[in-house]
């Protein structure tokens, strides 16, 4: 008597696992060693690097300033010009280099201790580690429900996180304009438009830096309720009747890869979107008359079968804050004069008191002709009464020249009401009118005594 082959012809239990696993939030558990040590250790001297140097002083000045105005690079004692720019290229060679030769002889080295991503992203797990508590009590506060301790909690969390990302943006905008000087105009409420706008985007972009990708965000990606099971065939056989999908396991999209990947195997890290998995899935579903886009740009909620949403709010604040720029970048280039002053004010002293007892402040005018003719121009100063301004000479500049020179402003110590005053240079070109432009300095003097 044969024993019964039932089980044997019996099909296996199959375990379904899908493409995409739910979302979670990730709570990574702390780790002690050395490796975890060493990369603790090139955080902190590289946030130490990029927060601290602009704080230091070097020979009487920042010692990590970028004076874009002044056209100006000052790298502790070296100072560099824009016909300097050649050292940059070099510097961006050597760099460049310097990844080659670290990734082929230890891997992914940038990545792992000293990709600014990388670098927030542990500053900010610190943060959370540190109102939390560490993953267990991170897990548990996830799972309960909202409440006073819950909601103060966040709330902290959220306001450490705002205010680091804040001070980043701060720190930024400081490698480009003296940071002592931006940090009085801040405490003032007395930044400009720029400062503003890059410290206020510079924070943006650190605060919701992992917030870019969501489950109606487009990738590609392999359909595997359609695709699977895969098994080769001929062009003609009834294979839904075998019970196989409709991928015939031809690994052309394999072979298609620059990064080698293999897309049916889910979305990766590696893969660039370069869409040629999905040409030659369409042009071998051609071939056996099988609906193209078992490998198509998609989203993650489509593969679920939910309803992907498009117009989403974040797709309404990227594009607002987008439009935004682009019509500020519209109405700058519009409205632009075609003359630029920068008024520097001399740091060397104070002021000065002179012999007639007027209170006199020194400050360097940098003029920039950005007109296709010459022109002389006129200076003045408002903002005090009985303000007197001195020139070394007549302001003429050439085409595409830029003309620096000294000016003096004397004022009388009864009319100045503040330590501080606010100034106002006024460019004018003789021969235009139109062609006139403003900017605001800071006079400095005793209080007067009444």
């Amino acid at each position: 008597m044969k024993p019964s082959n039932t089980h044997a012809q019996a099909t296996p239990p199959t375990e379904q696992q899908g493409l995409y696993a739910k979302r979670e939030k990730i709570h990574p558990r702390i780790v002690l060693g050395f490796f975890s040590r060493l990369k603790a250790l090139s955080g902190i001297v590289l946030l130490g690097i990029y927060y601290i140097f602009p704080w230091i002083q070097w020979e009487g000045r920042q010692a990590v300033l970028f004076d874009l105005p002044a056209r100006q690079f000052h790298i502790f004692g070296l100072t560099f010009w824009p016909q300097d720019f050649i050292y940059l290229a070099f510097l961006l060679i050597l760099a460049g280099i310097t990844l080659f030769f670290f990734t082929s002889l230890a891997g992914r080295l940038w990545c792992g201790f000293a990709c600014p991503q990388t670098i927030w992203t542990d500053a900010f797990l610190w943060m959370e580690r540190l109102v939390e508590g560490d993953r267990p009590k991170q897990l548990k506060l996830e799972q309960a429900p909202m409440s006073v301790r819950k909601f103060r909690l966040k709330a902290t969390k959220h306001t450490l996180w705002l205010v680091f990302a804040l001070f980043t943006g701060f720190t930024f905008v400081g490698f480009f304009v003296p940071i002592r000087e931006l940090a009085v105009d801040v405490m003032a409420f007395n930044l400009g438009d720029w400062e503003t706008f890059w410290l206020l985007f510079y924070a943006f972009a650190t605060y919701f830096q992992s917030a870019m990708f969501d489950k109606d965000t487009m990738i590609i990606a392999y359909d595997e309720k359609r695709g699977d099971p895969r098994k080769g065939r001929k062009r003609n056989v009834d294979y839904k009747a075998q019970g196989l999908g409709d991928c015939i396991n031809c690994t052309m999209c394999v072979q298609v890869c620059p990064t080698g990947i293999d897309i049916r195997d889910g979305l990766q890290y590696q893969c660039i979107s370069c869409s040629a998995c999905i040409d030659v899935c369409d042009e071998i579903m051609d071939k056996m008359n099988y609906p193209r886009g078992l490998i198509r740009y998609t989203t993650e909620n489509t593969l679920n079968g939910k309803p992907t949403q498009v117009l989403r709010p974040r797709i309404f604040v990227y594009g607002g804050i987008l439009l935004a720029i682009f019509i500020g970048i519209c109405v700058a280039i519009s409205t632009r004069s075609l003359v630029q002053l920068n008024v520097i004010r001399d740091r060397n002293s104070l002021f000065i008191k002179t012999d007639s007892g007027l209170i006199e402040n020194v400050y360097r005018l940098r003029v920039m002709n950005i007109d296709n003719r010459p022109h002389v121009y006129d200076v003045t100063a408002t903002g005090i009464d009985g303000l007197q301004l001195v020139k070394e000479r007549e302001i003429e500049v050439e085409p595409g020249r830029v003309m620096t020179l000294s000016v003096r402003l004397a004022a009388d110590p009864q009319n100045l009401q503040k330590r501080s005053m606010t100034i106002t240079f006024q460019l004018t070109a003789l021969d235009n009118p139109t062609l006139t432009i403003t900017e605001e300095a800071r006079f400095l003097g005793p209080i007067a005594r009444r």
